[in-house]
């Protein structure tokens, strides 16, 4: 049914659940898995009248770290359950549209991600990437809660 899944994780505890649904998957599948994960741009902030920010090399050194620390446990997962996973770190982009784009590149025929759940003002301020994915997907997307 399913030849190529993708995997979206930002390493909480919610998306640990969406990796293992789809790396069983996989597995019941015999399909290959991609996990993803998605660093936001670099953030610059305004206060009053000077800009600021992180130095861009801090942040790059800290984004780098932190998606080996998301995407290794998934690797490990995958190997014991002897499911073929390519891991992949996407830097500067926003997640819903760098999953869908990902997606579309690697001919993947399933997303599986979770969602956190926000309500009200949080989702209004925050948004839903999960949302965004299902609304733009092309292919099905399985939403893990």
């Amino acid at each position: 049914m399913y030849k190529h899944i993708l995997i979206a994780t930002d390493g909480s505890d919610l998306a640990q659940n969406a990796v293992q649904q789809g790396l069983e998957l996989a597995r019941h599948f015999k399909a290959t898995a991609t996990a993803i994960t998605v660093t936001a741009p670099w953030p610059v902030g305004e206060t009053g009248a000077m800009m600021t920010a992180i130095p861009f090399q801090d942040y790059q050194n800290v984004v780098t770290r932190h998606a080996e620390e998301v995407l290794a446990p998934v690797r490990d997962l995958a190997s014991k359950l002897g499911v073929a996973c390519d891991t992949v770190h996407v830097p500067n982009e926003y997640p819903a549209e760098a999953i869908i784009e990902h997606a579309k590149a690697k001919n993947c025929d399933l997303i599986v991600m979770a969602s956190h759940g926000r309500r009200g003002i949080a989702r209004i301020l925050l948004g839903s990437q999960a949302t965004r994915v299902l609304a733009y997907s092309p292919v099905p997307v399985l939403i893990c809660k």
